[in-house]
């Protein structure tokens, strides 16, 4: 009976971890996309009503890796951290006024290589033994926000206000459901609450955002050091 159970309970974190994981790999799928598809969800075209404007919202985190990468960090870091849930909550809330400071026409340079960086410091957090507490990384995840949110201003800038409203609705919810899928799946790896470690398979995760966030901090860098001429 007791070998039966622990059959059961190794099916299921071998599920979990699987899960985990495929999540994150999924991003390495998406790496392939294109550079114009990463930030244009309607292929250039500007979301005219409001359907357009909330699938375009939905499809912006996933299909720009960069983005979809620091979400899943932000959702694995809320489940490991007491109070966690402020860090994906101050992210969603940020990002929001980030869009807004695009709409009314404010510069953010720069705000591409601060995305990719964002990505590998939180996945060098998720990592962390010494990680800070839960309000200084809700602040890093704030300061992200802004940044991800100008980012996700570039593909409606121009927009009418309805369109608008309903992608500002539209990335808002995608983000919470990836957020809280994370969570939610950290939190079955994590359950056994003596356990100080952090799992394996979520540090795993961790180092997988890492390199994605490396790979495109370093390419953003090489951009800004060396721009490619246009024309």
């Amino acid at each position: 009976m007791h070998q039966q159970q622990f059959s059961l309970l190794d099916l299921g974190q071998r599920f979990w971890r699987t899960k985990l994981l495929s999540i994150v790999a999924s991003v390495f799928l998406l790496l392939s996309a294109s550079p114009a598809m990463a930030h244009h969800a309607m292929g250039n075209k500007m979301p005219s009503n409001f359907l357009e404007g909330f699938l375009s919202g939905l499809a912006h985190p996933l299909i720009g890796p960069d983005h979809f990468a620091f979400i899943v960090a932000v959702g694995l870091l809320a489940a490991i951290k007491r109070q966690g849930i402020l860090i994906p909550g101050a992210f969603i809330l940020s990002a929001m006024l980030g869009t807004g400071f695009h709409m009314l026409g404010f510069g953010l340079p720069g705000a591409e290589l601060f995305v990719s960086g964002s990505i590998l410091l939180f996945g060098i957090l998720l990592v962390s033994q010494d990680s800070p507490n839960t309000f200084a990384i809700a602040l890093l995840a704030a300061i992200a926000g802004i940044f991800h949110g100008y980012a996700y201003g570039e593909s409606i800038f121009g927009a009418e206000t309805t369109p608008l409203i309903a992608y500002l609705i539209g990335f808002t919810v995608i983000q919470m459901a990836v957020a809280a899928s994370a969570f939610a799946i950290a939190k079955r790896l994590f359950r056994d609450k003596e356990v100080q470690k952090l799992p394996a398979n979520l540090r795993s995760a961790g180092l997988v955002i890492c390199g994605i966030g490396a790979a495109f901090f370093s390419s953003q860098l090489i951009n800004a050091i060396l721009p490619v001429p246009k024309g």
